[in-house]
């Protein structure tokens, strides 16, 4: 009975597997998030038809769905015994969880995304014309942001990387491993590329680096969220293919142009130059954890 009990979480464990239960989560999380949301929000929208124009309605639907992610991935954890030390990863406990690397996954993400946003203005392959700010409006969608950007690096450097790291000695297998599949995850979205999947993939290396050499899965959360809102919600570009009816800025989309630094479809995702930028971040990021002899902790060891 153990000998059949060990074999089966043995295949349970494997790559492709682990793959399978990560996709199911994120849909059912998603699922889970419309329909809970689209209840009031639609009986809301019955009473007052205008709010259906809302542009910040909208933008902050668009995101905040995604706790139902949160809900679900917490839930399959809690549920399975198996799955439960994988809550500390979430916790205080790894050191590098802490408002310090909070706050500079906040910054890095949006120096890293604002150089690639810079330099495609400075080419003039964007123009961008300031529209308005509404402070409370400004906070509500950073939150909704971060909802929507911790929900996946819940999912995919949280739950997906901890669970390779159980079944795989080498921990270039989770790092690599989990990336590759954040990248697949995006294949469906508008103005895909060869080089945008290159980009997702190395931003799931740089986001897997965290956790391996700063132990925080925090500062993946962070650094994921600034780099969405900053492309987003501060300037009004494609986030991964995705334009959202609220921004700050606003993108002159006839004049915009393809180059280097900038993809029409896909926005600076899909460019050379935020490939080049990530590979550097990635490569700095590793010389600094060999260097200092860094590593996470495992939250396996007590299992």
């Amino acid at each position: 009975m153990e000998k059949k009990k060990l074999l089966k979480n043995k295949i349970v464990d494997t790559l492709p597997m682990l793959y399978l239960e990560t996709v199911i989560l994120m849909v059912l999380g998603q699922f889970l998030g419309s329909f809970i949301l689209g209840i009031p929000v639609g009986i809301a929208i019955v009473a007052h038809p205008q709010l259906q124009k809302s542009a910040f309605l909208n933008t902050a639907l668009m995101y905040v769905i995604f706790l139902g992610i949160w809900a679900v991935a917490l839930f399959w954890i809690l549920i399975k015994k198996r799955n439960r030390p994988i809550l500390q990863a979430v916790g205080t406990k790894p050191q590098g969880n802490n408002g310090k690397y909070l706050l500079l996954g906040l910054v890095l993400g949006f120096a890293l995304n604002g150089i690639c946003i810079l330099v495609a203005w400075l080419h003039h392959d964007i123009a961008l014309t300031y529209d308005a700010i509404h402070p409370l409006w400004f906070v509500v969608v950073f939150l909704t942001v971060f909802i929507q950007s911790s929900a996946e690096e819940l999912l995919c450097r949280g739950f997906l990387y901890q669970k390779l790291r159980r079944s795989y000695k080498n921990p270039v297998v989770a790092i690599v491993g989990n990336a590759l599949l954040f990248a697949l995850l995006h294949l469906a979205n508008n103005g895909v590329t060869v080089l945008s999947v290159l980009n997702i993939f190395l931003v799931g290396i740089l986001f897997s680096l965290m956790v391996y050499y700063m132990d925080s899965l925090w500062c993946a959360f962070a650094v994921h969220t600034a780099w969405n809102f900053t492309q987003n919600i501060l300037f009004g570009l494609p986030n991964s293919g995705i334009n959202v009816p609220y921004s700050v800025f606003k993108l002159d989309a006839a004049t915009a142009r393809d180059s280097f630094a900038y993809n029409v479809g896909f926005g600076i995702e899909g460019t050379l130059l935020a490939d080049v930028v990530l590979l550097v971040a990635c490569v700095l990021l590793y010389l600094w954890g060999r260097k200092h002899g860094k590593k996470s902790m495992d939250v396996w060891a007590e299992t």
